[in-house]
């Protein structure tokens, strides 16, 4: 009886092993094929002889799909199973990378859409995914993905002009390089597929998840979603330029971005690992949202190299704290996976909304005030409110217990 007990044991670790090893290479997928298209727009540009404006589609395309497909992810993991939604987003990204590396510039934008929509699809599962698998370490796996997600983000951006350049893959085949990933979750996450029969029955109510609407604890953690990637995918496309404005070159501006990036990495894991061990996450939220002010004051005032080396890793310890706490809060803030799910398909797809425009607004200011004085100004607020909205979505709390309140 002993022998087959520790046997059953054995078997259970080999599969909860395996599973998280295939939410990591799902998590791998969710960044590159966006992060490592910024670098090669140039090439892509003068290649296919589109304009400036159409080129930085490449980016805001996939952003607006996350925003749009969102809401209706939930209602695919409801229908198919969560693991079968994420597997079939996996095929239409794959496919994606395929259209848009081999294709005329028609196809470069049809895969890009088609990128934009099997990537949304796990953003927004896979926080049911592991509410429902491992309900008491919530935070500690959204630690684990949420950083495989970042470190992947910027080794992409990182690798693409060696990649096209150094290794004389050009533009298409750097882009592509990317697949491989693709192909591995595929294989890795088959296994773990259980579909479901048929039509899933008709929710209402509650088990719907329609009553997050309702709940401002769900709108508190959509803004504090919603202000954090418009802050990340802003300063990922202006900062750059705010650093060269400031007198470095661009090559330093470049390294400087993947010091942010990288910087952000260890506060990605942290802050979800820590927020489940705390019922209540405010003093976490503030804590980051302190160092991330002083990271933007700082890039304000400028300064030496030293000083700008300081302000990008703060900047980069708040945007990976926001970051990792805001995808833990689909978990934490939600009794169920179901609703888990529907709490994170509302808060990206607004806070996705937000990003699209963010970095279109200000370039505007920009053109309108020729300095990045009021852009960084702007960077501020935008964290104060981010803050603000996080000291809610913080507290110890379900947004169910507001519905039962209600009833």
């Amino acid at each position: 009886m002993e022998h087959n007990a520790l046997e059953s044991a054995k078997a259970i670790h080999a599969r909860n092993t395996f599973f998280i090893i295939g939410i990591i290479l799902v998590a791998f997928n969710l960044r590159p094929a966006i992060t490592s298209v910024g670098p090669l727009v140039g090439s892509i540009r003068d290649d296919l002889g589109i304009t400036n404006g159409a080129a930085g589609l490449l980016t805001t395309i996939p952003l607006i799909a996350f925003a749009v497909l969102s809401p209706l992810a939930p209602k695919m993991g409801n229908r198919y199973g969560n693991e079968a939604a994420v597997f079939g987003g996996l095929v239409v990204l794959f496919a994606g990378m395929i259209v848009r590396s081999f294709g005329s510039t028609v196809g470069l934008f049809l895969g890009t859409v088609m990128i934009g929509i099997g990537i949304a699809v796990s953003n927004v599962l896979l926080p049911g995914i592991v509410k429902k698998k491992f309900p008491e370490r919530v935070g500690l796996m959204t630690s684990v993905y949420s950083t495989a997600m970042g470190m992947l983000a910027g080794t992409a951006s990182g690798l693409s002009i060696p990649l096209s350049e150094g290794l004389g893959l050009g533009w298409r085949n750097a882009l592509l390089f990317w697949a491989v990933l693709a192909i591995l979750a595929l294989f890795l996450w088959l296994p773990q597929i259980h579909w479901k029969e048929g039509r899933a029955p008709r929710q209402t109510g509650n088990a719907a998840g329609g009553f997050l609407l309702r709940s401002p604890l769900a709108w508190q953690v959509t803004f504090f979603m919603g202000f954090q990637s418009f802050l990340f995918y802003s300063s990922i496309a202006w900062i750059p330029e705010i650093l060269q404005a400031d007198g470095l070159n661009a090559a330093t501006a470049g390294w400087m971005l993947f010091l942010m990036q990288i910087a952000g990495l260890p506060a990605t894991f942290m802050a979800p690992a820590l927020a489940d061990k705390f019922a209540d996450q405010r003093w976490i939220v503030a804590v980051l949202g302190v160092v991330y002010i002083v990271g933007l004051i700082g890039l304000l005032n400028g300064g030496g190299i030293f000083w700008i080396i300081l302000w990008m890793t703060f900047i980069g310890i708040g945007q990976g704290a926001s970051v990792g706490l805001a995808l833990a809060f689909f978990g934490l803030r939600t009794r169920s996976a179901e609703h888990a799910s529907a709490l994170s398909g509302m808060a990206q797809s607004i806070g996705y909304l937000l990003a699209a425009f963010g970095p279109i607004l200000f370039g505007f200011l920009y053109d309108q005030t020729h300095s990045w004085t009021m852009t960084i100004i702007s960077f501020i607020a935008a964290c104060v409110l981010m803050t603000a909205f996080g000291l809610g979505a913080g507290r110890n709390k379900y947004v169910e217990m507001e519905a039962d309140e209600r009833e």
